[in-house]
């Protein structure tokens, strides 16, 4: 009797095994993007977009200390006949206005960057809605136009920002391509991350105030330009509507 119970015990262990590796694989069959047994989907800001035809690639640029190279910047955007986009931190806005509506003059994109540049998943939602429409209020007050994409400071974001973002109505952006500026990088190690790297409907991130962005940019512009590619801001790239985003980042617009 013992051993036909301990027998029974084994068949019902091992059928009870195999029912549960078989709705494992078949739940990480259905949905590489879900995690087990009815967890949503990660949302995905955008990262690069899919392109036809033409060769483009948006230049990005984060504000969150120091202003003095910003106006060579837009100088040297406007030699090349290039525009771009900035995205601006609230405390930096609050500090230069005057900045604000001169790349709002030249033509830019303003993004928003949040208010404090904090890590936006560890705040509450309240908290990342006050942290983005303050930064929207500011842009407004000072150049006339909302922002309507959203960078996360240190490019941290979760399904609560992303949320919150398509409540407000916007975009969240990423990007394809990291400078890495901001350590210091020599002009041609600039250019040598990101020239050779390029493809359309990359999006490429600097900052506006690192030590030598102001040598590596013309670099950068005329190898772009060389290698075929045309300079775009983000609403000439970035759809706000009607698009997927694939398990990449990459956006691709519906016709």
């Amino acid at each position: 009797m013992i051993f036909t119970l301990t027998k029974r015990n084994i068949v019902f262990a091992v059928a009870t095994s195999i029912i549960a590796v078989i709705l494992l694989v078949s739940v990480r069959a259905t949905s590489t993007a879900s995690l087990f047994f009815g967890s949503t989907t990660r949302k995905l800001p955008v990262y690069s977009v899919e392109t036809d035809g033409e060769k483009v690639i948006a230049l990005t640029f984060d504000a969150a200390w120091g202003a003095d190279k910003t106006q060579g910047i837009l100088d040297i955007m406007r030699e090349n006949d290039a525009k771009g986009t900035f995205f601006l931190v609230g405390f930096w806005l609050d500090k230069f206005p005057e900045e604000t509506k001169a790349i709002a003059e030249a033509g830019f994109d303003i993004g928003n960057h949040s208010k404090n540049h904090l890590n936006m998943p560890k705040l509450s939602a309240d908290a990342i809605v006050d942290e983005i429409e303050y930064v929207n209020d500011k842009v407004l007050e000072l150049t006339g136009t909302k922002p309507t994409y959203f960078r996360a400071p240190y490019g941290d974001y979760d399904n609560k920002l992303m949320t919150a973002l398509e409540d407000l109505g916007m975009t969240g952006v990423q990007w394809s391509i990291d400078s890495l500026d901001w350590k210091g990088l020599s002009a041609k190690q600039i250019y040598d991350r990101v020239v050779p790297k390029a493809k359309s409907g990359d999006i490429v991130l600097f900052h506006n105030n690192s030590d030598h962005v102001l040598d590596a940019l013309p670099m950068v512009l005329k190898g772009l330009k060389e290698a075929g590619f045309r300079f775009v801001k983000l609403s000439d790239l970035v759809a706000t509507k009607d698009y997927t985003i694939d398990n990449g980042g990459v956006q691709h617009k519906q016709i």
